[in-house]
């Protein structure tokens, strides 16, 4: 005679878990603590526990050890709450690809920018938006580059507006436009008004930066290391930004460069500055939207990328196709 299994034992289970089940195990991973955990997610203390229960019976395996101050997971739980996340991050990868199936340029597009970029191409975007997409919810999000990868990986960001290359794994890099660095100097300045300026020029000024982490100062250190400035040449740093970077410039206290995208609203706030411009070819920098590898919306990306190189072609720009 042969024994039946139980369909509801280990060697027979049938059920599966609920996302409502993985979101609160996951929530608790995250909080290990089961109020803040379900303030986190819009569900009562009780449904939450009750959650987590129920997934650990489905599972047959204890995912929590609770105790009368904290909640710890178990060697299981660790392990498994890798796997629970990455099912929701499919869930969710889902939904979107079935949102952006339906109705293109619609809903919400969460739009990352770096404040070098920020004042002077958010103008030409926000036009653009509004005049071609008017139905597409566009928030824009302003911070250092790190910040909008680290937001883009973990899917607070969908979209950036940024300079490249990254280098960056799992991100793609759709190409906009280059842009020349121009030299912007006090008003007396022996340099001022030139075009053919030469690189080797960099070696010895009083050069003024962003502050850290701002990807501009590294562009602009490259720019000197390739024109032969010491490695020991001081560099003053003394600016959150490209505002403040420009006052100090017009008070004598050294050169800078800038994009020439921000030239005009920077050099226009007033103060005794010239400026000169390099002998080609110039020292530039690249400018593109980035997004997830393999992205819902890589399509729309596209499209909202060659919109976005028509608009800005009347900018002192060259447009990279």
């Amino acid at each position: 005679m042969v024994a039946a299994v139980s369909s509801g034992g280990p060697a027979g289970r049938s059920r599966q878990p609920s996302l409502s089940q993985l979101r609160a195990f996951v929530a608790v991973a995250e909080h290990l603590h089961f109020r803040d955990a379900a303030t986190a997610i819009g569900m009562s203390q009780p449904a939450l526990s009750g959650a987590v229960s129920a997934l650990e019976e489905t599972l047959g395996v204890q995912l929590l050890e609770r105790t009368t101050r904290k909640v710890l997971l178990s060697s299981a739980g660790e392990r498994l709450a890798v796997r629970a996340r990455a099912v929701l991050d499919a869930v969710g990868e889902l939904l979107e690809e079935a949102e952006a199936a339906r109705a293109p340029f619609t809903g919400v597009l969460r739009l990352g920018v770096i404040p070098t970029v920020a004042p002077y191409l958010l103008p030409t975007v926000l036009r653009l938006v509004r005049c071609r997409y008017p139905r597409l919810d566009l928030q824009v999000h302003e911070e250092q580059t790190s910040s909008l990868l680290d937001g883009l990986a973990h899917g607070r960001l969908d979209l950036l507006l940024l300079a490249v290359p990254l280098g960056a794994p799992g991100v793609t890099e759709i190409p906009l436009f280059d842009e020349d660095f121009v030299l912007v100097m006090p008003g007396d300045h022996p340099l001022g008004g030139r075009a053919d300026i030469p690189r080797e020029e960099l070696r010895e000024l009083d050069l003024l930066l962003l502050d850290e982490g701002h990807c501009l100062r590294d562009q602009a250190l490259d720019v000197c290391r390739e024109a032969g400035r010491a490695e020991g040449l001081p560099v003053t740093t003394s600016a959150a930004g490209l505002s403040t970077l420009v006052q100090l410039v017009a008070g004598g206290l050294g050169v800078t460069l800038l994009p020439r995208t921000a030239l005009r609203v920077e050099t226009g706030r007033g103060g005794q500055l010239a400026t000169g411009y390099f002998a080609q070819p110039a020292p530039s920098r690249r400018i593109a939207l980035a997004m997830r590898a393999g992205a819902a919306r890589h399509g729309e990306f596209e499209e909202f990328a060659a919109a976005l190189r028509e608009a800005m072609s009347p900018l002192p720009v060259r447009i990279v196709h």
